[in-house]
């Protein structure tokens, strides 16, 4: 048996000439030869589509083709879960308004898949093998390693709905806007002088308002919006 995987995933290849055992399904046979079942879109056998449970024979011909983009994930609303390695990223989705759960500790991939199936959420990581974990309910790899073009990826990939400036970067929770004297007691002095517009986290209290990084991240903003037609 041989397969022929698309160029967008030869990165993940060890191995295109395999032994059908008659017993394996061809997503295991997929995932053995190196390429994780979240990046697979379509399996053709012999020119004829067959789910990744078809147990393949032989002499069969595999043609593993990608996702189509965008990508449709049954179940609404479409939520992520990204791993400890993907902080900056986290962040610039939460500041785009996108649901994004997020672990800032290790706390190991069986607990990452089973939070990912018990939400319903989207598991973006660089961990090849954390995304060939059975409890996942949804995964995707992150190919790159800058933030700029990670976000570009998860956008181009899934096409979320953005609502930027409505999300806590730090928490995901929900801003709402913020009277001064409401969070005067999270302000330095300084601040409370030179601003008089706010926003609060409903979940971690944590303040908001247009300080020294405000442009970058409207520019950040700016570029996704761009990006996206939005």
């Amino acid at each position: 048996m041989t397969l022929r995987v698309a160029p967008s995933l030869s990165l993940f290849v060890r191995r295109t000439t395999l032994k059908a055992d008659g017993v394996s399904t061809l997503g295991h046979v997929v995932e053995s030869a190196g390429v994780p079942l979240t990046e697979v879109g379509t399996l053709l056998v012999d020119d004829r589509e067959v789910p990744a449970s078809y147990v393949p024979s032989p002499g069969d011909s595999v043609e593993v083709r990608p996702h189509a983009h965008p990508q449709r994930v049954p179940g609404a609303p479409l939520r992520f879960l990204l791993d400890v390695h993907l902080g900056t990223l986290a962040r610039r989705m939460r500041l785009l308004g996108v649901d994004t759960a997020y672990e800032s500790t290790d706390i190991g991939d069986p607990a990452l898949a089973t939070r990912s199936a018990a939400e319903k959420r989207v598991l973006l990581s660089r961990d090849r093998g954390l995304l060939r974990r059975r409890e996942l309910w949804a995964g995707a790899y992150v190919y790159d390693k800058s933030p700029d073009a990670q976000l570009r990826e998860v956008l181009g990939r899934f096409a979320p709905e953005l609502a930027p400036w409505t999300r806590c970067t730090s928490c995901n929770g929900l801003l709402r806007p913020a009277p001064k004297d409401e969070v005067a007691d999270r302000l330095q002095e300084g601040t409370q002088a030179s601003y008089d517009v706010f926003a609060q986290c409903g979940a971690c209290g944590k303040a908001y308002w247009k300080g020294a990084h405000h442009e970058q991240l409207e520019a950040i903003v700016a570029q996704a919006l761009e990006f996206t037609g939005s």
